[in-house]
C-alpha cells in the first residue's frame, strides 16, 4: 500500500490534519493504536474537566456543541472527536501499533503489527504525551505504598485508605488533589510556587481575554511568547487555592526521596502516606522513528512550524509548535492548515 500522506495518530492533531487533506485529491491514511477516536481522552481520570471553554475547544469545520462558555468534560471531548471522524468520513485504521519508520530512496516504510505501509510523506501527530515521567527513586517497591502516574489514575477506588501525596503542581495535579481532598488527607508536592489564574474574569472566559489581548496569537519566538514559555502554565481556577487556604490540601516542597512509605522533601521535612499520584508529566519517545538527525541535542524535534529538515517528515500537535495552543484543541487546527498548504504545494 502506498499513500501520498500517512498520519500517525487519530487524536485532535491527526483528525485536524485529516480534515484538510480530505478537501483535496491527496491520498492519505490515519493510523492509531487505540480502538476508537477519542480513546486517549476516555482513558484519562474520570473527573477531568477542560480549563478551556467550549468556544475554544473545537476543531476546524465542526463546532463543539453545548454552552459556549461552559467547560467540557473529557468524555464529551472523546465523543466529539469520534463524531468529528465520522462527520468527515476520515480514513482511519485503528489498533495499529507502529513498530518502526525508516526512509529509503525518498520513500518512508512504516512497519506495524499488522502491515507495512509506504508513503512519500508522514505527519507525526502523536502529541506530547508519550512516556510517563517518574523519578528513578520512585521505583523502590513497597507493599505499603500505592503509586500511580496521573495517566493511570481513574478514581479514588484505586487507592488504599490513608493519606495521599500528589506530586506535580500543574492543572492535572491540581484537579486530582482537589478531588482526593474530599475523602483523603491530601498533600501536594510542588517544585515552585503555584501561580493561579481565574477561569473567568468580568463574566468572560480568561481565554476570551487572551484572545482579545492577542496572547493566543503570540508565536513562540515573540517577546510575549517567550515570556509565557519561561513562566510555565498557571493553574486555572481557584478550587485548589481554596483547598490550600482551608488546609484540605497541604502544600509540600519538591519530593526528594522515598523510604517505604515515608516521603522526604527538599526542605528536609517528611510525611507518611499510603498513596502517591505522580502528576509529573511525560517525556517524548521517538525511538521508533529510525531516521538520523530527527532530534536536537536536547532531545527535541528539529522543526520550523512542524516542518523538519527531513524531506516529507512533519510534526503536528507539539507544545508551542507555533503558538501556545498548538498542543490544544484551540490551536492545533491552525497548525494543521499550515502543514496542509505546505504539503498540497509539495504534491503539486
Amino acid at each position: 500500500m502506498e499513500y501520498d500522506v500517512v498520519i500517525i495518530g487519530a487524536g485532535q492533531a491527526g483528525l485536524s490534519m485529516g480534515y484538510f487533506l480530505k478537501q483535496s485529491g491527496i491520498s492519505f491514511l490515519i493510523l492509531d493504536n487505540q480502538s476508537r477516536a477519542g480513546d486517549v481522552w476516555r482513558n484519562r481520570y474520570d473527573s477531568l474537566v477542560l480549563f478551556t471553554p467550549r468556544l475554544y475547544s473545537s476543531l476546524p469545520g465542526l463546532p463543539l456543541g453545548g454552552d459556549p462558555s461552559g467547560f467540557p468534560t473529557k468524555d464529551e471531548i472523546a465523543d466529539y472527536l469520534e463524531q468529528y471522524a465520522q462527520t468527515f468520513d476520515l480514513p482511519i485504521r485503528f489498533n495499529i501499533d507502529i513498530q518502526k519508520i525508516r526512509k529509503e530512496n525518498n520513500i518512508f516504510a512504516i512497519s506495524t503489527n499488522k502491515l507495512t505501509i509506504k508513503t512519500k510523506r508522514i505527519v507525526i501527530a502523536t502529541g506530547p504525551f508519550h512516556t510517563p515521567r517518574i523519578p528513578p527513586f520512585a521505583k523502590v517497591f513497597s507493599n505499603e505504598l500505592t503509586q500511580l502516574h496521573s495517566s493511570e489514575y481513574k478514581d479514588q477506588s484505586q487507592l488504599q485508605e490513608g493519606p495521599v501525596l500528589v506530586v506535580g503542581g500543574g492543572n492535572s495535579g491540581a484537579q486530582i488533589a482537589v478531588e482526593l481532598s474530599e475523602n483523603n488527607e491530601t498533600y501536594l508536592s510542588v517544585s515552585q510556587k503555584i501561580r493561579f489564574m481565574p477561569l473567568k474574569f468580568a463574566g468572560k472566559s480568561i481565554f476570551w481575554w487572551f484572545d482579545k489581548l492577542g496572547i493566543l496569537r503570540a508565536d513562540r519566538h515573540s517577546f510575549i511568547g517567550k515570556k509565557i514559555q519561561s513562566q510555565g502554565d498557571p493553574v486555572f481556577g481557584y478550587e485548589l487555592k481554596e483547598k490550600i487556604k482551608n488546609r484540605s490540601v497541604i502544600v509540600k516542597s519538591r519530593t526528594k526521596s522515598i523510604h517505604k512509605n515515608e516521603i522526604q522533601f527538599e526542605d528536609h521535612t517528611s510525611i507518611m502516606v499510603n498513596n502517591i499520584i505522580w502528576a509529573t508529566g511525560f517525556t517524548p519517545n521517538y525511538r521508533w522513528i529510525e531516521i538520523p538527525n530527527l532530534l536536537n541535542p536536547n532531545g527535541e524535534v528539529n522543526h520550523k512550524r512542524g516542518v523538519t529538515e527531513i524531506d516529507g517528515l512533519f510534526f503536528l500537535g507539539l507544545p508551542w509548535q507555533h503558538r501556545r495552543g498548538s498542543a490544544l484543541l484551540l490551536g492545533v487546527g491552525e497548525d494543521a492548515e499550515y502543514l496542509y498548504k505546505y504539503i498540497r504545494n509539495d504534491v503539486r
